[in-house]
């Protein structure tokens, strides 16, 4: 009996079959897309790696905040977006009215990533306290039950309308920031270049930008940032990670979810990168990148023949 081990790249190719009318297809043309900034490093790997399979197609991608990036699909300005989130009813409405129609596709689980500078080791955090300081009710560092860091907390986003920042105004009910100590960085990279220069500076970002799934993505970053580490509850003396593991056991309470909202219309490139990630190596560079895919790898098949 011979054994042979077939990748899960099969299942593209009777997608290169697509019509030659001139309109994109799976192996071929061009289109534009917008993600929101937190997913960057992601979307660009797996754009990146389908354009080297097959390097007559084209992704112009328009990274924006998540809200611009909903907008910009609403608007019928790209095919395709990745945000953290499905439309709302209004925006399907919207998009209907426009007789068409929008897919969605449930892509990864992510993680909004609280870090902070080296010298802040050991800090931890339960969502609890994450919730009173998001409500004023706690301002200074010393106010946190692990932490041996005083003076006043500063919160850092990478943009007025990150998506990090609205998904916690929305798992806290938060509608007014003025009183607190916020501050905006203008990307997610400025966010961990002032964490790591301003020690009083929690920063809110996408785990993608700085982990290969595991554990930080670099020795540099291991040397100059903290992660810190979040109880789900204030009784519970258990702090989870925005690592892998914790993703995949669902015990990180700042897990959130990665979707590719499509208005294609037809068997066209958009298709084909999205049967990539879930058919393909897209998958693994995913999981490479930090996130859980929704659909695993490896998924080889085994064919016997007597």
């Amino acid at each position: 009996m011979k054994r042979f081990l077939v990748s899960g790249w099969l299942g593209l190719v009777c997608l290169a079959c697509g019509s030659d009318d001139g309109r994109d297809n799976p192996t071929r043309g061009s289109i534009k897309i917008a993600a929101d900034e937190s997913f960057q490093p992601v979307i660009a790997a797996v754009t990146s790696a389908y354009q080297h399979i097959y390097p007559r197609t084209s992704f112009q991608v328009d990274y924006l905040p998540e809200q611009k990036a909903v907008l910009a699909l609403l608007q019928d300005s790209v095919r395709m977006v990745f945000v953290s989130r499905m439309l709302t009813p209004e925006e399907n409405e919207m998009v209907l009215k426009q007789s068409s129609t929008a897919k969605t596709h449930h892509v990864a689980t992510d993680a909004v990533a609280l870090i902070t500078s080296r010298q802040n080791a050991g800090t931890q955090i339960s969502v609890d306290e994450l919730k009173k300081i998001f409500r004023g009710e706690i301002r200074n560092w010393e106010q946190l039950s692990h932490s041996e860091k005083t003076g006043a907390i500063n919160l850092v986003f990478d943009d007025a309308n990150s998506s990090n920042l609205i998904y916690l105004s929305r798992l806290f009910n938060i509608t007014d920031f003025r009183d607190l100590r916020i501050s905006v960085a203008g990307s997610h990279q400025q966010v961990v270049d002032h964490v790591k220069q301003n020690p009083s500076s929690i920063g809110f970002i996408g785990m993608s930008w700085i982990s290969d799934g595991k554990e930080l993505s670099s020795q540099q970053l291991a040397e100059n940032l903290y992660v810190i580490g979040v109880a789900r509850d204030s009784a519970e003396n258990k702090y989870y990670y925005p690592f892998q593991e914790d993703l995949q056991s669902k015990y990180y309470p700042l897990a959130r979810e990665l979707y590719a909202i499509t208005r294609e219309a037809h068997s066209g490139l958009g298709g084909g990168l999205l049967t990539y990630i879930a058919r393909d190596v897209g998958g693994l560079i995913i999981t490479k990148m930090g996130l859980v895919p929704t659909v695993p790898y490896p998924r080889d098949v085994i064919l016997k023949t007597e």
